[in-house]
């Protein structure tokens, strides 16, 4: 799941403290595009997957020697209850400028199953020091949505349409249905400092329905009941606000599957890349399925 912003990307970026961008641009996305309608019948399935992480080879100035680490994600709920996200990702990067420096980060969030409201809390430890965790709650407030963060400034309105990462990924699935190539969409899903709204512009290859014969990387989704579920290459930039030509903050490419999972990760900085491998998916085939199938007629209390 995200990239459910999987996401995650964006924290590894504060991790380390890299601006850099990648070498080559995305077109910048419309400052208010509208993404389409979501699908009903798209089920993201529950499950727990675990990455392993290592630094990508050749590209950029190199200024990362060495990675590793590894990214774990619970993802539990439906239409109707809502999604939970737990995540936790430990990253250590190795330059020789700088030495080793090491981040442990854990993120809870919620989000409402209509995508209008969505919880957030992050604690990261750099070097095994605390930085202040971040908290808050973000809400869809007419045309915009509205921020609060715990101890911070008062509440900020951006103007939408903003999709929280459940109801992104539920977009980008529908998206690659149509055969879509592009998405752009406002994203906000609580990284960093919490006061961060996206834009995002997606690309997706055409679908394919087996993985690439080609790689040893995924082995669950290459052996095991996704093996055959259809999926689409996507490669996600997201850019800071603002209009005209950018180059985005980050790249984060994967092979996105019909129920939210991702495979093949690849978040590109520009001055290095690092690669995820699953080693481990668990799926319970049941969970949220019945939920969201009832999803146009309502959800009873």
């Amino acid at each position: 799941m995200r990239v459910l912003h999987l996401l995650t990307a964006g924290l590894l970026v504060s991790a380390w403290g890299a601006q850099a961008a990648p070498a080559v641009s995305e077109p910048a996305p419309a400052a208010k595009a509208e993404a389409p309608a979501p699908a009903h019948d798209i089920v993201l399935a529950n499950h727990r997957a675990v990455y392993d992480l290592s630094l990508a080879e050749g590209g950029g100035t190199r200024s990362v020697e060495s990675a590793r680490g590894r990214i774990v994600i619970d993802f539990r709920g439906d239409a109707c209850r809502g999604y939970t996200m737990l995540t936790r990702q430990v990253t250590e990067l190795s330059s020789g400028e700088s030495g080793p420096r090491l981040s442990d980060m854990r993120s809870t969030t919620f989000e409402g199953g209509k995508g209008r409201e969505f919880r957030f809390k992050t604690t990261t430890l750099t070097n095994n020091q605390p930085a202040a965790p971040v908290d808050g709650t973000a809400s869809e407030q007419g045309d915009g949505v509205t921020v609060k963060l715990k101890g911070g400034p008062k509440p900020f309105t951006v103007e939408g349409p903003v999709l929280f990462p459940s109801e992104h990924m539920r977009h980008l699935i529908e998206a690659a249905r149509a055969g879509q190539a592009t998405l752009s969409a406002k994203v906000f899903d609580g990284s960093d400092d919490g006061k961060k709204i996206y834009d995002t512009f997606a690309v997706i290859g055409h679908a394919g329905t087996g993985p690439a014969a080609d790689t040893t990387r995924d082995k669950p989704l290459r052996e095991g009941p996704l093996a055959g579920m259809p999926h689409w290459p996507v490669r996600l930039s997201y850019y800071t606000p603002g209009v005209g030509e950018r180059t985005p903050i980050y790249t984060l490419g994967f092979d996105l599957y019909e129920n939210g999972v991702s495979g093949a990760l690849k978040l590109d900085y520009g001055e290095f890349a690092i690669l995820g491998d699953m080693t481990a998916l668990d799926i319970d085939t049941q969970a949220g399925r019945a939920a969201d199938k009832e999803g146009d007629k309502g959800c009873t209390p």
